[in-house]
């Protein structure tokens, strides 16, 4: 491909540049977060965000393509029709752009995709930082010059290569993108078919049908409920450390790992065996990035206290290359928040980073109270503490965290109540006080997950849903 190398470096910030890789939750908040800054006469760099898809969102921005996109490029998205958010939106809301000042008027606490998406995209129409987004564009490569202290990103936009150099890149690009897909026996005969979670778009496809799911995440959970809701036959969830624990309906079977398949039968530790129409591997996902160089290159496992990074932002051996988002989340929008505007007031020498010698006694500090952590509470309260520390130190609002803790406990003990009805209780604005409505319809009987049904509250509309059920 031919490539054009731009070398001239645009005025900001004593003329530097910042480039942010992705613009999905974390890449947004890095872009919101300099807007912020410059809303309060504060001179920024110059800001450039490369979006390999047509639209901002990351995974919200839901695609219908599987395997390669419309550019022959891997497709980013693990996003699936029906996926109603699975946390309490008030949880992730921003603290700086609230769930009523977008939809001007309180909205129930687990809101559809549709939904999500658009909160998203208002916030950053509000900001006016779109023209900063260069869509459609692919990172290929990114190299740092010792020598001068700069980065070469490489970008691909219709077919021609690109090179601009940069003083900072923020890696946005998430770690839900590159599937974890292990193999086990019998897997190339299977009578059936195997796909990850990456590539699970519509429930509807496994109507009537038996599925095997192997895994107890998140995808796992919400995939088994999302077939049960729309027809599946029977769900039969393999687990590995342990079983979810949850009070799943009468037709899911919970069994030890997989060990083989045979045919269109699948066999498990426990020396039982099930016949299964689908294999769905909900096994996680890889950090992976293919465009930075070996040693920019984050490899860590996913963790609360990632591997190589400085606050769980900066990369160790070379600050100036910040990731965004990478750790294993209960906190999501507005921990990326968090990040962003530490990153962005070390960009713009706000914030002095200690000597290596006390990043690295932090780290380990860090790791070691990770180690001893045990239960859902010590991990959330682990992670609450952490984004503490990050909006102590920039003018990002604070909200009352341990009312966000008390939110995940309240949610984790309804899902224990009801795995199926979780969704339908309503939750209190952190950032606001409101009580959110309890959605007109229960989510096991709300089937159009569309915007328009979901923030319809007129009588004519409860009745038309009543009379649908």
């Amino acid at each position: 491909l031919p490539t054009t190398t731009r070398r001239l470096r645009l005025e900001g910030v004593s003329g530097q540049r910042v480039c942010v890789i992705g613009a999905g939750p974390s890449g947004t908040a890095q872009l919101r977060a300099f807007a912020a800054a410059s809303a309060k006469g504060v001179e920024i760099p110059e800001v450039v965000c490369y979006e390999k898809q047509a639209e901002l969102g990351g995974l919200w921005n839901y695609s219908w393509r599987t395997g390669l996109d419309e550019h022959g490029e891997p497709c980013h998205g693990s996003m699936y029709r029906y996926l109603w958010s699975n946390g309490p939106k008030e949880a992730l809301e921003f603290a700086d752009y609230g769930f009523e000042e977008h939809f001007g008027k309180p909205i129930p606490s687990y809101p559809p995709r549709e939904v999500l998406f658009d909160y998203i995209k208002g916030r950053i129409d509000k900001s006016g930082v779109r023209d900063w987004i260069k869509f459609n564009h692919t990172v290929r490569r990114v190299t740092f010059e010792n020598a001068n202290s700069l980065f070469t990103v490489v970008t691909s936009h219709e077919g021609v290569e690109n090179a601009e150099v940069f003083d900072y890149v923020v890696v946005c690009s998430g770690h839900f993108s590159t599937p974890n897909v292990p193999y086990w026996p019998g897997f190339d005969k299977f009578e059936g078919r195997i796909l990850h979670a990456h590539d699970f778009r519509d429930a509807l496809e496994f109507k009537d049908k038996d599925v095997l799911i192997v895994g107890t995440s998140y995808s796992a959970e919400d995939i088994g409920s999302q077939c049960y809701k729309y027809g599946v036959r029977s769900v039969t969830n393999s687990w590995r450390t342990a079983p979810m624990g949850w009070h799943f309906p009468d037709n899911f079977l919970t069994v030890p790992l997989l060990t083989h398949v045979h045919g269109d039968r699948a066999f498990f530790k426990d020396g039982t065996s099930k016949g299964v129409d689908a294999i769905i591997l909900c096994t996680g996902y890889n950090h992976h990035f293919p465009f930075m160089e070996e040693q920019l290159d984050l490899k860590t496992a996913n963790r609360l206290w990632p591997d190589m990074l400085h606050k769980g932002i900066f990369l160790r051996n070379n600050p100036k290359c910040m990731y965004i988002g990478m750790q294993d989340q209960w906190f999501t929008f507005n921990m990326f928040d968090a990040q962003a505007w530490y990153a962005r007031d070390y960009i713009l020498g706000k914030i002095a980073l200690p000597s290596k010698e006390d990043q690295k006694t932090e780290f380990n500090a860090w790791r070691e109270r990770e180690g001893t952590l045990e239960g859902d509470e010590e991990n959330i309260r682990f992670q609450a503490d952490y984004l503490s520390s990050l909006i102590g130190a920039t003018d990002y609002p604070m909200f009352d965290i341990e009312e966000v803790v008390q939110l995940f406990l309240e949610w984790e003990h309804n899902k224990h109540h009801d795995i199926m009805g979780f969704r339908n209780y309503p939750h209190r604005s952190v950032m606001t006080g409101t009580m959110a409505p309890v959605h007109h319809t229960p989510w096991l009987q709300a089937l159009d997950d569309s915007m328009e049904c979901y923030l319809n509250t007129s009588e004519v509309h409860r009745e038309q849903q009543r009379s649908r059920l």
